[in-house]
């Protein structure tokens, strides 16, 4: 394995490892932001996002949805594209993208419990209201943003682009 992928692969934790790193970072007082998705075809829209939610604080965990857990959203029979794996080499390799963990449940509740991050961050297709762990993050004092949609930008929209 090259100093490249060994390096890669350092940021792609199981929970418990991602558990252990974050308590550490807390304490040297940094600030963590979690978001969490399936980030079947990186495109522009998820790179711009993730710089965002990067820019809230000092540390960017990223819960991915596990292949399991992408087929249970029903985004479509051929979701996801891209195995699990190569979905977080490609995330590790964004500057921007502190850490990785793989969550298999049908919500990344358990992960943001685990973690108790400073920001929970998702994209501006969702409110307040319908942000797993919103209530949880706010209980003990850490805030909730929304990053509004970079136009133009879709998995699903590229997936039907492919198909005609």
């Amino acid at each position: 394995m090259s100093d490249f992928n060994a390096i890669l692969k350092k940021k792609i934790l199981s929970q418990e490892e991602l558990v252990r790193i974050v308590n550490t970072h807390r304490f040297f007082k940094k600030k963590i932001v979690f978001t969490n998705g399936c980030f079947d075809i990186l495109h522009p829209g998820h790179v711009y996002y993730l710089n965002q939610a990067r820019s809230l604080g000092d540390v960017l965990v990223v819960g991915l949805n596990s292949d399991d857990s992408v087929k249970r959203l029903n985004k479509g029979a051929e979701r996801p594209i891209h195995p699990q794996d190569k979905r977080a080499d490609v995330l590790a390799a964004l500057l921007c993208v502190d850490y990785i963990s793989i969550f298999d449940e049908d919500t990344p509740l358990e992960l943001i419990q685990k973690i108790k991050p400073d920001v929970l961050v998702k994209g501006g297709d969702y409110t307040i209201d319908k942000i797993v762990g919103a209530d949880f993050v706010q209980s003990y004092g850490g805030s909730v943003k929304i990053i509004p949609l970079l136009e133009g930008y879709s998995t699903t929209d590229i997936v039907n682009k492919l198909k005609k």
